[in-house]
């Protein structure tokens, strides 16, 4: 168990010192009757207080099986909400060059879930649906240097893991936890568990003096 726990620690303290973040984002697709109605941000991950667009992507059926061609003028009769919360508005919304492409330019002034409101007919079908989009996320996700909150955060939770370290080789040397006596393959397993935590503490160490 203890060679485990020390796994963890190092692969968190790893992370911390190499920034592994690799969020993913998607447009949301819904489909009414024949069209399909993707909707999504023009620039992901959406930042609070900067410029960005609502882009929406309506297609239908093409010629040929499979394939999908751009639904033109859907916006005549369809009217686009924005909504937070309890707060709504209304969107103008902008033709892209490009068949079944839309826009339409906002700012988004709270971080959290935005959800466009889509209302109106297409050509005879009924719209009236709701679509979520990618939450809106902090500066901190683009703030270079870091802030200071989230360098406290990086050294809060270095020191946990060097003072679970530091418990661990107390108790390995003092006897507390036991191995098995399988010719000391037990220890020696621990011992590299150890080593790997104190390795990757260290590393995040570095990386956190190289912020500053």
């Amino acid at each position: 168990m203890i060679s485990v726990n020390l796994a963890i620690f190092g692969f968190i303290a790893l992370l911390i010192s190499i920034g592994m973040i690799s969020p993913s984002f998607a447009h949301t697709t819904v489909e009414v009757d024949q069209y399909k109605i993707e909707v999504g941000w023009g620039i992901e991950p959406p930042v609070v207080g900067i410029r960005n667009d609502i882009v929406f992507k309506i297609t239908e059926p093409g010629e040929t099986e499979g394939s999908f061609k751009g639904v033109t003028n859907v916006f005549k009769n369809v009217e686009a909400t924005a909504m937070y919360g309890g707060a709504t508005k209304k969107i103008d919304i902008n033709s892209d060059p490009r068949p079944g492409y839309y826009f339409s330019p906002i700012i988004p002034t709270k971080t959290g879930s935005y959800i466009m409101n889509l209302k109106g007919d297409v050509r005879g079908t009924i719209i009236d649906i709701k679509i979520p989009v990618e939450d809106v996320e902090p500066t901190a996700v683009l703030d270079f240097p870091p802030s200071n909150s989230e360098g406290t955060a990086d050294i809060a939770a270095l020191k946990n893991a060097i003072s679970s370290l530091q418990q661990d080789v107390s108790k390995l040397k003092s006897g507390e936890t036991s191995v098995s006596s399988d010719g000391g393959a037990s220890y020696d397993f621990a011992i590299f568990g150890l080593s790997i935590a104190a390795a990757a503490i260290i590393l995040a160490i570095i990386a956190l003096i190289k912020r500053k």
